[in-house]
């Protein structure tokens, strides 16, 4: 990378000053110390590095320090200057050709690093009930989580993707319950839920069942034959346990398929159920009491929390003999690590931030490296309509994912529920998502992508002059292009350096950009990205005619409209959304 280039340099030219005792008092530097970053001004350069910092154990003043270490730089090509206590770079044409030459020679893998230390990750980004289909919350989990698996298997990391399903609750049976007075209705039986708020909340009201009781009655169609007895009467001849068991497979089907059709595929889908059917959840209780983690108050077992800090000590099995939420959390995050995988990370809403403290505990308690787990907390999604922010319910009159994906689709769903960091809230303006303007950041990018394509079809296409009807021919060959995309030399782009610098140092910056979204485990950074190149494409296909009579200018460019269209593809795949050719 450009960057660390730059910094390396620097470092080294520090140390050799040190060496020759041109620093002043100064007679060691740690590495790392010194950070570049883009001037405020471009005229400057393209990086600056600060070495104020130095002058507290140099004793002498920074410009006096930046010119002692620019002495002892080789300026290669590249050019150096010392304004204050800053000292600028601006890369030469070898550090610039370089950098399209390294997109060209990798292609589909720019920006992926050469040598990381691989890990092999569970990364657990939705847990829902399997009880009606997904709100916006789900949605927004589902975008960033299947994202940021494709960046970090990108990256080089062994990804497994899982869905924990929590089915092993009351709510099933509440669902079941649901269900049975839906079956009621559809066989003409005027009943209703009730309406009474806290008996309405041993139900789930919404229209979404309706048309699984209509299956159900299509499909037990021997059940409700007796013509004799009431659809009440019927309803309730049938075992409770059926309908609940209907009604979870039919929402986990409708789930899983929108889920395909979001472009989301888990590896798993892991049922708390069998969790505590496999005894697994009374196994890490037995271990915490043998190990002396648990003791007994008010008829409860408590775990010993707070000695691996969490702020106090939990229930872990109540005194009715039912196990909290907690129990199965530690049991489901114990099998994780017994499956082996190197770390585990979770993204949860933000209202489990005290869940944290207590998982990890568990996870030291029973002799595991807590480090091992990570937990993202993110923020809820504002659906905006017209300027105003619309109310949802969970469950009745509620906009779903699947309502959001149907009014404007999947790639700017996607987009839109990545691009703001994961702790912050989310105003999704539906209005502006489905507008095909620069104003809509989706469209934006997908647009430059598509003015690339167009460019480069334009490059070897004939035209018909209008006026004439003559063939115009085509401005390069196809041979040519293809000389050009498959055997690119550097000094193909030298004729445009002068006016692509800005495009081409982006375009570089995508390496350093996936290093930190990788080890930051973020994404709205891509999204961000992509909005800064789309910007430095359009800028400078504004200011500079790619197709020309001047073959090698029109070459140079075209190689860059190249390595645009690489990049944009790279960070679209990583989004899971599209690269399309044409808008």
């Amino acid at each position: 990378m450009i960057k660390d280039y730059f910094i390396e340099k620097i470092e080294t030219a520090v140390q050799a000053a040190i060496d020759e005792k041109m620093l002043g008092q100064m007679s060691e530097y740690t590495k790392g110390t010194l950070v570049a970053e883009k001037p405020k001004n471009p005229d400057f350069g393209d990086f600056a590095v600060n070495v104020s910092s130095l002058a507290r154990s140099a004793r002498i003043a920074p410009p006096a320090i930046a010119n002692a270490i620019l002495e002892h730089i080789d300026f290669e090509d590249n050019e150096y200057s010392v304004i204050g206590g800053f000292i600028n770079f601006k890369a030469g044409k070898s550090l610039l050709c370089g950098a399209v030459d390294e997109i060209f020679k990798k292609r589909e893998n720019f920006g992926r690093p050469e040598n990381i230390s691989k890990e092999k990750i569970l990364l657990e980004y939705i847990s829902a009930n399997p009880t009606g289909p997904f709100h916006i919350g789900h949605g927004r989990w589902a975008a960033m989580g299947s994202a940021l698996a494709n960046l970090l298997k990108f990256y080089g990391h062994e990804v497994y993707e899982e869905f924990y399903i929590n089915d092993a609750g009351s709510q099933i049976q509440k669902l079941g319950n649901s269900l049975a007075i839906r079956i009621r209705q559809v066989l003409g039986e005027d009943v209703d839920f009730p309406t009474d708020e806290i008996e309405r909340k041993n139900f789930y009201p919404g229209d979404y069942l309706i048309p699984v009781a209509k299956d159900f009655v299509k499909e037990n169609a021997e059940l409700f034959a007796d013509a004799e007895k009431s659809p009440k009467t019927k309803v309730e001849n049938i075992p409770l346990q059926k309908l609940c068991d209907y009604a979870k497979d039919y929402e986990e089907k409708v789930q899983r398929n929108l889920l395909d059709n979001f472009r989301v595929h888990f590896d798993n889908f892991y049922s708390e159920l069998t969790l505590h059917n496999s005894g697994k959840v009374e196994q890490c209780v037995n271990k915490l009491k043998a190990s002396g983690k648990i003791y007994q108050k008010d008829g409860a077992d408590w775990f010993k929390s707070s000695d691996y800090g969490d702020d106090q000590d939990r229930v872990i099995k109540k005194a009715d003999g039912s196990n909290t939420y907690l129990t199965a959390d530690i049991a489901y995050h114990i099998d994780k690590l017994e499956r082996g995988f190197d770390r585990l990370i979770n993204i949860w809403g933000a209202d489990h931030h005290g869940y944290v403290a207590r998982v990890r505990a568990s996870i030291e308690a029973l002799g595991y490296d807590p480090d091992k787990l990570e937990v993202l907390l993110g923020q809820l999604v504002n659906l905006v309509i017209n300027g105003n922010e619309v109310r949802m319910g969970k469950r009745k009159n509620m906009v779903t994912l699947e309502d959001l994906i149907d009014e404007v689709g999947v790639d700017a769903t996607r987009f839109w529920m990545s691009m703001r960091n994961i702790d912050t809230t989310l105003d999704f303006d539906i209005e502006l998502a489905k507008t095909k303007s620069d104003e809509n950041p989706v469209f934006y990018v997908q647009y430059a992508h598509a003015r690339a394509c167009s460019i480069l079809r334009n490059a070897v296409e004939e035209k018909i002059d209008t006026e004439s009807g003559n063939t115009i021919p085509a401005p390069l060959s196809v041979k040519e292009f293809e000389e050009l995309k498959n055997n690119y030399k550097q000094e193909d782009v030298l004729p445009t350096l002068d006016t692509a610098r800005k495009l081409i140092l982006k375009l570089e910056e995508f390496k350093s950009m996936i290093k930190m979204s990788a080890e930051t485990r973020q994404v709205y950074t891509i999204c961000r990205y992509v909005q800064e190149l789309a910007a430095e494409f359009h800028s400078f296909y504004n200011a500079n005619r790619v197709i020309s009579e001047d073959k090698a200018l029109m070459k140079s460019r075209l190689a860059l409209v190249i390595s645009v269209k690489q990049v944009l593809n790279n960070a679209l795949d990583i989004l899971a959304v599209t690269a399309p050719e044409r808008m």
